[in-house]
């Protein structure tokens, strides 16, 4: 059985390796997506800022209030909206659906499982993790 999903495992990491590489850009996508609300520099300050009924968080203190350490998978999942689907409050929009077109890659979410992740939306937490103070 172990042989099995050891197979299973290399074809599928086989199949996310023959995705079509293209380079993403996190920035572009932040500027896409994230400074209207976050502002050009993440802290919060954009321009579409004001309109909101809770201000945006100020992305360059992630670290800071975690410890010291960018939590990347939990990043990703704020991003993606999976972690906000049960908050109503929220005004962040849910960009997982906008995130997922192009690759795949691989991304170890903390159990040791490689898992297929939009690679949009690791380059997006990637740059928000080069904002940190």
């Amino acid at each position: 059985m172990r042989h099995v999903i050891a197979a299973t495992g290399m074809a599928l990491a086989g199949l996310v390796a023959c995705a079509p590489e293209q380079q993403v850009s996190g920035r572009a996508l932040y500027q896409d997506y994230c400074a209207s609300c976050h502002g050009p520099a993440g802290k919060g300050d954009g321009p579409a800022a004001e309109g909101l009924g809770k201000a945006p968080a100020d992305l360059t203190g992630i670290a800071a209030r975690n410890g010291g350490v960018f939590p990347t998978v939990r990043v990703m999942s704020t991003i993606d909206g999976y972690t906000r689907r049960s908050d109503r409050a929220s005004v962040m929009p849910e960009l997982g659906v906008v995130l997922q077109e192009g690759p795949l890659v691989l991304v170890d979410t903390g159990d040791g499982i490689m898992t297929p992740t939009p690679a949009n939306l690791v380059a997006l937490a990637n740059y928000l993790e080069s904002l940190q103070k």
